[in-house]
């Protein structure tokens, strides 16, 4: 009877001991199971390290930065951005940002953005100039060079030289380098193109240089002297020499 007693008075204590360690259980492995990875978002790796106020505005303002994160999730070619801090933009001429066009401030952000994943150890062996998403690469457009010295990444745009400071960040899709100063394309603030010289123009040039030049006047005087004045001077002989013959012939008729 006490047996039977002492049985009925623990089993609520071994079921309550079971059911919290199924709890338990469960609330660990729960805990344990890591989240699904987000899509790449270069707006939140940017605004993370704190110090791409302009850039960010600039990304929203053009809508570059939604596009960079659709690029990244739809495409197996990946992206790499140059960002300038927000000290390379302090560091610009005063109004240069507010004298340009919207369309020029989309090419501006364009410029720095490679669509393509780059690696700094692939930076050694890239071809110049590099294309960006501004496009055309000549010479007055948006030529984007990168040289290395060592581990030094040299990035030249015919008008500003600067280096790559540091990596943001880097998953073998997404590339974000720091540079400290604005890449500034030859297109905007570079020196103008030449203007292209019409045919026509630069045939008579060519001759009027070929007129002026010394060994042109020395041809010219020799065909004077060769080729006129020997016409000349032959032709006064002859008169003279007919002159003096019919004057001799008179004298016999005299």
């Amino acid at each position: 009877m006490s047996s039977s007693f002492h049985f009925l008075f623990t089993l609520p204590l071994w079921l309550s001991l079971i059911l919290h360690s199924t709890t338990t259980t469960v609330s660990q492995t729960t805990a344990i199971a890591p989240a699904p990875p987000g899509p790449t978002n270069i707006t939140k790796i940017l605004e993370k390290s704190g110090q791409y106020t302009i850039l960010l505005h600039l990304f929203h303002m053009t809508q570059i930065g939604d596009q960079i994160n659709t690029q990244l999730n739809n495409s197996d070619q990946g992206v790499t951005v140059f960002a300038p801090t927000d000290n390379a933009f302090s560091a610009l001429k005063s109004g240069s940002l507010n004298s340009l066009s919207d369309q020029e401030k989309v090419e501006l952000v364009q410029f720095h953005v490679v669509p393509m994943f780059l690696s700094t150890s692939q930076f050694q062996t890239i071809s110049n100039p590099l294309r960006t998403q501004a496009g055309d690469t000549a010479r007055y457009k948006f030529p984007l060079n990168i040289t290395t010295s060592g581990n030094q990444v040299n990035i030249s745009t015919g008008v500003v030289d600067t280096t790559v400071a540091n990596t943001i960040y880097s998953d073998g899709s997404l590339a974000v380098y720091q540079v400290d100063k604005v890449l500034l394309p030859m297109s905007m603030f570079g020196p103008p193109a030449p203007a292209p010289v019409p045919e026509k123009e630069s045939k008579k040039s060519k001759a009027d240089a070929g007129d002026d030049s010394p060994a042109s006047d020395v041809g010219s005087s020799n065909a004077d002297a060769s080729g006129v004045g020997s016409l000349d001077r032959n032709l006064y002989g002859f008169v003279l020499g007919v002159t003096e013959t019919i004057a001799f012939i008179g004298m016999f008729y005299l």
